[in-house]
């Protein structure tokens, strides 16, 4: 599933392209034709993400909200456009390019008020100027639910998904069971910051990279050939592989219908 910095480099790359001037709206599919009429030919006045939602404003309570899930995709060409390939759900031609959606959890049109809603379920959103981390520290510091639940649940941290949970834990040495309510305070800063600071890189690069660079292995001298063919990422779908740190192979669970990736030397269990 596409975490919250694809989401924001959406927001970025529609605002761009399509905001300011109007917007040719369909649905080839048909599952959006309704609302897809309401708003074609209108001037697209923005593009935002919260978390991982997008939100295409039209005007008032004529907001588009997409959801990508986990088989959503935006492709973004420049025109003229090409005849509609596959279930394309909605598509958006702006003067110069255009943009076919294709299998999002959610494509609708939406009133102001049910924006709000949404918006009122989600935590803290680490790539917004708006976010309180204090927030998510009230949730997590109270809650016996462990660290590995807490960092994806949306309405504690927007955005953070699967890559970012294993990524932010393994960089802070936390034991992905630790309860929420065992990290100090000075943890939390220290680990919102890393988290703020990986999803702007994830904006800025348009991939997740989170590797120091000290432990890049396409940096080490000589380089280590057998981890040159992995992501540059800790932990994260590296199971049996050694830790870029220690050696000790990193491990693999099922964490809620989840994939969970840690180092037990790195992030060693904390007895409660």
């Amino acid at each position: 599933m596409p975490e919250g910095h694809t989401l924001h480099r959406l927001a970025r790359l529609h605002s761009r392209r399509y905001a300011g001037g109007p917007v040719e709206v369909s649905s080839p599919q048909g599952r959006f034709s309704t609302s897809a009429e309401i708003v074609d030919g209108r001037v697209l006045q923005s593009a935002e993400a919260y978390g991982k939602h997008l939100f295409h404003v039209y005007g008032p309570d004529l907001v588009v909200h997409v959801h990508l899930g986990l088989y959503g995709k935006f492709s973004n060409l420049r025109r003229p456009a090409a005849e509609p390939r596959g279930l394309v759900r909605m598509r958006m031609v702006g003067p110069t390019h255009y943009a076919d959606l294709r299998g999002p959890t959610a494509c609708e049109l939406i009133t102001d008020g049910e924006v709000d809603a949404i918006r009122a379920r989600l935590g803290a959103d680490p790539l917004r100027e708006d976010a309180d981390p204090d927030r998510a520290w009230a949730r997590i510091s109270r809650s016996r639910a462990p660290l590995a639940t807490l960092l994806m649940d949306q309405s504690v941290i927007a955005g953070v998904g699967n890559v970012y949970r294993a990524e932010a834990l393994f960089r802070h040495g936390l034991d992905p069971q630790m309860p929420g309510r065992g990290l100090t305070r000075e943890q939390w800063e220290a680990l919102w910051a890393d988290i703020v600071g990986m999803l702007r890189d994830g904006v800025k690069r348009g991939k997740i990279e989170t590797l120091r660079p000290e432990h890049d292995p396409s940096l080490l001298a000589p380089a280590d050939r057998g981890a040159l063919c992995a992501r540059r990422v800790y932990a994260y779908r590296r199971t049996g592989q050694p830790c870029l740190v220690c050696g000790t192979p990193i491990a693999h669970a099922a964490h809620l219908a989840r994939n969970l990736f840690w180092c037990p030397t790195c992030q060693p269990a904390v007895i409660t």
